[in-house]
């Protein structure tokens, strides 16, 4: 397993003065960084690219969709939209060298109306995903579905959902990203939730309950890798935790994560923490 933290503990609008942060967050120890990513053609992908490579890093993205992008809308020309955004979200990823992208890329972020899923939604979620299967073998990229939490979806909310839409995608390439903030809410056990997916979990979010450090809250970690352990994962331990920076007010911690807890705090304590738990493990 390698370890890795989110760009998301600075800032959910990545630019090219952030590039300064990749010395330290090598020194810290990590393999990765993972970036935000809403609309690829704001990244400044050669300098993102020549960076990570200069630093010994290994990039990986998390895809939001932004606005009017909704691969499950009941309006042909926004599903159509949305298809061609995963396609430029995918070529550059590729372009800046990455092999996984993920996310909730089923869905906006927010978006509930007022029914359970239907029959269509599932089959244009299936279409989207396994129309894009060949541009993922051509760039090498691991897609990763990331099931949330009620107050952010209705479509993918558990492990065992995410599970069923990537067996009717039929994909290898596509599978499961398991974030354990989302999975404190809607899993009834998080270990076994883990263990269910198997080969399909390609990519995990370490988040305590209140996306604060690591090992400060409720979620049962050591629990958790012992669960990976068993299925023989071998993917990223991303940490996702939210710093408090004031020079960042757009960052997704600016207004609600612990002023005393910095982003590097986020990323030091907790790769120091999961390396403690390995370890014991």
């Amino acid at each position: 397993m390698k370890l890795g933290v989110s760009g998301f503990a600075w800032t959910a609008n990545f630019e090219e003065r952030h590039l300064s942060l990749l010395p330290n967050i090598r020194a810290m120890g990590f393999a990765g960084l993972e970036l935000p990513m809403f609309d690829p053609a704001t990244l400044p992908a050669t300098a993102i690219r020549r960076a990570f490579e200069a630093n010994e890093l290994e990039c990986t993205f998390c895809s939001i969709l932004p606005a009017g992008i909704n691969p499950i809308s009941p309006e042909h020309t926004v599903r159509q939209r949305s298809r061609d955004h995963l396609v430029r979200c995918i070529e550059t990823a590729a372009e800046m060298g990455a092999h996984l992208l993920g996310g909730p890329l089923f869905a906006p972020i927010g978006y509930l109306p007022a029914h359970r899923p239907t029959e269509d939604e599932w089959c244009w979620a299936v279409e989207l995903f396994q129309c894009v299967g060949e541009l993922l073998e051509t760039n090498d990229i691991t897609l990763s579905i990331e099931p949330v939490n009620r107050s952010e979806t209705f479509f993918l909310r558990t492990a065992a959902e995410a599970g069923k839409l990537c067996t009717a995608i039929a994909n290898p390439r596509i599978g499961v990203t398991i974030d354990t903030f989302h999975a404190n809410i809607e899993e009834k056990n998080i270990p076994t939730a883990i263990e269910s997916l198997g080969a399909q979990l390609k990519h995990i979010h370490l988040s305590e309950n209140d996306r604060g450090l690591l090992g400060s809250g409720h979620v049962d970690f050591p629990a958790i890798l012992r669960s990976l352990q068993r299925i023989e994962y071998s993917g990223y331990l991303m940490i996702e935790g939210f710093g408090y920076l004031s020079s960042e007010p757009l960052a997704p911690g600016a207004l609600w994560a612990d002023p005393a807890v910095s982003p590097d705090m986020i990323a030091q304590r907790g790769i120091s923490y999961l390396k403690a738990q390995i370890q014991h493990a």
